[in-house]
């Protein structure tokens, strides 16, 4: 690193009347933790401060009980009962030297209207923004509007009270009444909050003034603000009105906190989206105001950081995926580490995860939202009691996360693998087109180990039962991942299938670089990425593919990732035919036999020469039965354990590797949220 390179991203920033101590923020992304699990939640926010983030946002948070997100883990303001909470976390932010900041927010027609009995609000008379439930919203008269304003300037109260140092005015992701009021996709309006572009700008220039009158100079005030949209019938775009809001409101707000929406947009993958690709949408921003700029783009390269900031495009760097993979990386920027950061690799289990309603994980960083509820902590490992003898068999995810957290511990921990080279699926994963950021999984671990003393890695070396025995460790951990099955069974049939056993190939031989002709079908009963991304890599290869899957839509899994409609459209423009709710009966004579799923009318064969098994996978269990028959204890992890994605196999090595140095508790039952009971 050439000194005082990144000296810049250190450079403290007024904001109003609060100062930044540098120019890395912690975006207020949702944690997966709601208001009823504030301990969990304070826990990620306080770690991150610690870890260097200058401004650590609170996630959205509903100001008063009209805006209902029933069901998501979501944080409130409601009234002064809320106020002592969200202190204790500014409180803990404040004691690492960082910010707090707060986005406080009414979902407008996003929200339910289910769990609080209210209507759902919104500019006109629409149904809500989740088409399979069957709510509508009220248009809002004048009275409700009133109401509106005034619950958005007491809830900037309470956060003053609260002791935020600055509180967000939400615009942003179709997820606010204030963007519903500016969209005439949805603003249907003919008074004065509706019809020209002034006029549906009019309730959030309202909002803003009265936050700032309500801040009164002791708080700053932000606007989250999306500029461009990505699609829509009515866009709102930053060569049109996202560009006149920001002219319009230029002065007004004390930060401009700025991205493109909707959500699937702002929070792209790496494999469709480089690093801050939000740029040619935003960069207009700091031309048009004085004020300090914030933005996003999933940055993971501190050069790309510096040249954001040195380039006049943003003042601030934003991240919410970054800052889940690595609470450390401002640290470890500022102390010249950056071959130390755990790269974010855009994978987005993060967000599938907080849309399934549990807490956020993350595949690169298995401490995430462990932190209060086990106290672990990103970088530290409790040093164990006695250094002892650790062998591990596989240089996967699993048993490279295992030995690392071993290592760290102070154990002399030796990692074998069969492989010409270690990292496991992660790495043969990266080969496949969009997905070369897997490798980050295996690239920070090796890079940790190598460093290490007492860590011993062997590639290219096969262990059998014998030569396990003859090692002599104190503990032996199976990391020998799984193989993908030939036969057929999946997730929706636990059947064979008729001629694959004998004629299919799988993943594993396809990554193995197994040659085969074409046209290719692919028949995908596993739903998430390996099935769409061999489809794509092989079209782009020159090979006519088919894809195959018995459910409704393919790769359900990825609506949940924010990918599947663009992964559709990868498909459609490499020319990759694609059978929805086609159920597999057989392959025969180069022809695979389907039927509907729903109906079981018999469909036309699907021609092909070569067929891929994309079904299931299961546990390589052969050495692990082996050392069973001959007495030797051993522990498997990861893949060999259960197979899942990557994010669970590295966070099966963490755990058992913590469990290995006695820090968990024995029942397994860890600190839990709990509510009081009022008599």
């Amino acid at each position: 690193m050439v000194d005082g390179q990144y000296d810049i991203l250190f450079e403290p920033l007024r904001i109003g009347p609060v100062t930044a101590p540098n120019r890395f923020v912690m975006m207020p992304y949702a944690t997966g933790h709601s208001h009823l699990m504030p301990n969990g939640a304070i826990g990620i926010r306080e770690m991150r401060a610690e870890g260097g983030w200058g401004i650590i946002g609170m996630q959205l948070s509903e100001i008063d009980p009209t805006s209902d997100l029933s069901g998501l883990p979501y944080e409130r303001l409601w009234d002064d009962g809320d106020v002592k909470v969200h202190a204790k976390s500014v409180e803990r932010i404040h004691s690492h030297g960082a910010l707090a900041s707060i986005e406080l927010a009414h979902t407008g027609i996003r929200s339910r209207g289910i769990e609080n009995g209210y209507p759902v609000m919104g500019p006109s008379s629409l149904p809500t923004l989740k088409p399979d439930m069957p709510y509508s919203a009220k248009a809002m008269d004048k009275s409700d509007i009133k109401r509106l304003r005034a619950s958005f300037r007491a809830a900037i109260g309470r956060a003053k009270r609260a002791g935020y140092d600055m509180a967000y005015v939400y615009a942003s992701h179709d997820a606010s009444i204030l963007w519903h009021f500016l969209s005439p996709h949805y603003n249907h309006r003919t008074d004065e909050y509706g019809g020209s572009f002034e006029n549906r700008l009019r309730l959030l220039r309202e909002v803003l003034e009265e936050a700032q009158e309500e801040a009164a100079g002791e708080m700053a005030v932000a606007l989250r603000f999306a500029v461009h949209e990505a699609s829509g019938p009515k866009r709102i775009t930053c060569d049109g009105e996202g560009r006149d809001v920001v002219e319009a409101l230029a002065d007004l707000p004390d930060l401009w906190d700025v991205n493109i929406s909707g959500w699937s947009a702002d929070s792209q993958t790496a494999r469709y989206a480089r690093q801050g690709y939000q740029e040619e949408f935003t960069s207009f921003v700091k031309k048009v105001t004085d004020k300090p700029v914030l933005g996003v783009g999933r940055f993971t390269s501190p050069d790309t950081m510096v040249s954001q900031i040195k380039r006049g495009v943003l003042d601030m760097i934003g991240a919410a995926r970054a800052s889940i993979a690595d609470p450390f990386l401002p640290n470890k920027i500022r102390e010249g580490r950056i071959e130390d950061i755990r790269e974010c690799i855009g994978c987005n289990v993060c967000v599938s995860v907080e849309l399934s309603g549990v807490q956020v994980r993350c595949t690169q960083n298995p401490t995430m939202s462990e932190e209060w509820r086990r106290g672990w902590h990103p970088e530290t490992v409790p040093p164990a009691e006695t250094a002892e003898n650790i062998l591990i068999v596989g240089g996967g995810p699993a048993g490279l996360e295992a030995a690392l957290t071993l290592a760290r511990a102070g154990h002399e921990v030796t990692v074998a693998d069969k492989a010409a080279e270690m990292g496991g699926r992660s790495l043969r994963e990266s080969t496949i087109k969009g997905l070369a950021s897997w490798g980050r999984v295996r690239d920070y671990r090796l890079y940790q180990l190598q460093q290490m003393g007492n860590v011993h890695l062997y590639a290219d070396s096969e262990l059998d039962a014998d030569a396990v025995a003859e090692f002599g460790a104190d503990h032996i951990l199976l990391a020998t991942g799984s193989r993908w099955l030939r036969d057929g069974r999946g997730r929706s049939n636990l059947a064979p299938i008729q001629g694959f056993e004998d004629n299919a190939l799988t993943p594993d031989d396809v990554l193995n670089g197994t040659e085969f002709p074409g046209p290719v079908v692919i028949y995908d009963d596993d739903h998430y990425y390996m099935a769409n991304a061999l489809a794509v890599d092989l079209a782009t290869k020159g090979h006519e593919v088919h894809i195959v899957t018995p459910m409704a839509a393919l790769a359900g899994w990825m609506g949940n990732t924010l990918e599947q409609s663009r992964m559709l459209g990868e498909l459609l423009a490499a020319s990759v035919k694609m059978y929805p709710n086609a159920t597999a009966t057989g392959w025969q004579d180069g022809a695979l036999s389907v039927i509907r799923s729903d109906t079981g009318e018999g469909l036309p064969d699907i021609a092909a020469i070569t067929l891929i098994s994309v079904t299931n996978r299961v546990p390589e269990t052969g050495l692990s039965d082996a050392l069973a028959a001959q007495g030797i204890k051993h522990t498997a992890i990861g893949d060999a354990e259960v197979p899942g994605t990557i994010q669970a196999a590295v966070y099966s090595g963490h755990r058992h590797a913590r469990e290995l140095l006695g820090t968990e508790p024995e029942d397994r039952i860890f600190k839990r949220e709990r509510p009081t009971l009022f008599l």
